[in-house]
């Protein structure tokens, strides 16, 4: 999301009815880290992309059902370098509401860029994302925040009656849901659904990059947040088109890999590769005792034998990858020590002595 924010820092001045949250982020100071002096309890962000002929239906919808809910509200509309009438059609958009603010991205920077930046500028204490081509019903944020008030820091909708086609996007979608359940190991049955609730401190802890938004459940879950899902209607596109295909798919898996690593071994990628690089290696070395005596004592000639070549290739190759692992964990130190950042998250902490000033811990992984 840092680098979402810097994004924004680069756009030209925003028009009047960008809210103090811009700002702070001129200051090249988050909107997260903002305090909410105007008391809001939600934020919906909707990134769009060429949906001129859905913005205007959208914003009725989500200001009818953020007026259902009688709490105080807004909406970010992020515009990711829409290239036909939308960016005109928020604009007007935004000068007639003033509990809109839109965001318009100098290029197409992707989904997963435009939800950060709304992210960035959002001020509620809730953050609710959806998609922006009306396939969402607004009316289903009131079910994801009557779960998340149940405790929960994230509330995933679950599309249980998808209109899409069934080759070309539900049979993509379910084994994706089983791969990144099973490789993650938070259980949902609809990681591609956009509309979901987040608290806003959990946010904080999820950093997002290519197409990660739909892993912001399983992040948030490493960082120590809690995950429900609720399902939801979804609707038919009617007007628009759609930008997802099995084009993504590539991506969404190479994604996962990055997320499984992160998962599992961001703070230890020593334990990723250390252990196939000491198994080539004690093969190698196995494979090299085994020739050195074939050689010297049953005087056999091994300059010819594949098993020689492949005895070099695995040591050769189980020293790189231990060399890849130590490298690894020197990366990772630099990067907590650089920072600041520990590695865990803190939920809360409860104490009845007086707090007092002292020194930030040094935070050490071992």
């Amino acid at each position: 999301m840092a680098w979402a924010a810097k994004q924004i820092r680069r756009m030209p001045p925003p028009g009047p009815w960008v809210p103090v949250p811009a700002i702070a982020l001129s200051r090249g100071v988050s909107a997260m880290d903002v305090a909410r002096e105007d008391g809001l309890d939600l934020s919906v962000v909707i990134p769009v992309y060429n949906e001129e002929d859905n913005v205007a239906a959208l914003h009725a919808q989500i200001r009818a059902a953020l007026d259902a809910l009688a709490r105080p509200s807004e909406i970010v509309l992020v515009n990711d370098g829409s290239r036909d009438g939308t960016a005109a059609a928020l604009d007007a958009l935004a000068a007639s509401d003033p509990g809109l603010t839109v965001v318009h991205l100098r290029r197409n920077f992707g989904q997963t860029a435009a939800m950060a930046a709304g992210f960035d500028l959002a001020r509620g204490a809730v953050i609710v994302a959806m998609d922006g081509d009306l396939q969402n019903d607004p009316a289903d944020i009131s079910l994801l925040l009557a779960k998340l008030d149940e405790g929960y820091d994230v509330v995933s909708g679950w599309r249980r009656n998808r209109r899409d086609k069934w080759l070309t996007r539900l049979v993509p979608s379910r084994i994706a849901n089983w791969l990144i359940s099973s490789l993650t190991g938070v259980k949902l049955h609809d990681y591609g659904c956009s509309l979901k609730a987040y608290r806003r401190e959990i946010l904080r802890d999820v950093h997002l990059y290519g197409e990660m938004h739909r892993f912001i459940p399983a992040l948030a879950h490493w960082a120590g947040g809690s995950v429900a899902e609720v399902a939801v209607s979804h609707r038919a596109r009617t007007a628009g088109k759609s930008k997802y295909g099995l084009g993504r798919t590539t991506r969404v898996l190479l994604d996962l890999l990055t997320v499984k690593f992160l998962l599992s071994y961001s703070t230890k990628p020593i334990h990723v590769f250390g252990p196939p690089g000491l198994l080539a290696v004690l093969v190698g070395v196995g494979l090299g005792l085994y020739l050195t005596f074939v050689k010297l004592v049953e005087g056999y000639n091994i300059g010819h034998r594949p098993l020689l070549m492949l005895a070099v290739l695995l040591v050769l190759t189980g020293a790189q990858f231990i060399t890849m692992g130590l490298l690894g964990e020197i990366q990772a130190r630099t990067y907590y020590e650089a920072t600041g950042r520990p590695p865990y998250a803190v939920r809360r902490i409860a104490t009845s002595r007086t707090p007092q000033p002292q020194e930030a811990p040094h935070h050490h992984e071992g």
